[in-house]
């Protein structure tokens, strides 16, 4: 079957963000990242501010901490209907037909589909704190705690829901360094690859 719906996940600072947006484009189909946000804060009434906030975090680390997080009416946690929401959201959008999907756990929730590749972007620590510092300035906070703890809430996050580990080869279809290939190289090496899925 072809490979029509494709997940990017990625670390911080690797160029994912804009590798989907150029693949989606090459692709001529939808590109799906903020969007996800914008749906999610629809059917559960959060503000996406909110939403997006909570996005890459787990709900609790522990059950002490677990004691203290908001719920709703219903006794779930906020997070646990946000997680619910999101995975309905991502699952409409592959029904809705082709498309690049960043992020959000969509390899694990669309996992029983025979038309998704699954991407993964990732580059040494030296490249990603480069061009983090390049894109987006500096800050207060030392450039490789910034990409620590934001890879760590991505790895959190994924590990709880998901019961798999972020990062892991084998849960995804293609791997990429982007430092070795180029940021501006990726999407075409995407591109080629999916021609030769069969």
């Amino acid at each position: 079957m072809k490979k029509t719906i494709i997940t990017v996940s990625r670390q911080f600072g690797s160029g994912g963000r804009s590798i989907a947006k150029q693949l989606a484009e090459k692709l001529g189909v939808p590109y799906y990242d903020k969007e996800i946000i914008e749906m999610v804060g629809e059917k559960t009434g959060f503000h996406p501010d909110y939403v997006s906030q909570r996005a890459e975090h787990a709900p609790y680390a522990n059950s002490f901490a677990y004691a203290f997080i908001g719920r709703s009416v219903s006794g779930e946690s906020n997070d646990d209907l946000l997680w619910k929401a999101q995975c309905k959201v991502i699952n409409e959008l592959a029904e809705n037909g082709p498309c690049v999907i960043l992020g959000r756990c969509a390899d694990y929730l669309l996992s029983d589909r025979e038309d998704v590749f699954n991407v993964f972007i990732y580059a040494p620590k030296s490249f990603r704190a480069n061009r983090v510092v390049e894109k987006y300035g500096e800050t207060p906070t030392k450039i490789e705690k910034r990409l620590d703890e934001k890879d760590k809430k991505r790895s959190v996050s994924y590990n709880h829901y998901t019961g798999k580990k972020w990062g892991d080869p084998g849960n995804y279809d293609l791997c990429i360094n982007s430092a070795s290939v180029g940021v501006d190289n990726v999407a075409d090496l995407i591109v080629s690859a999916l021609d030769s899925v069969k």
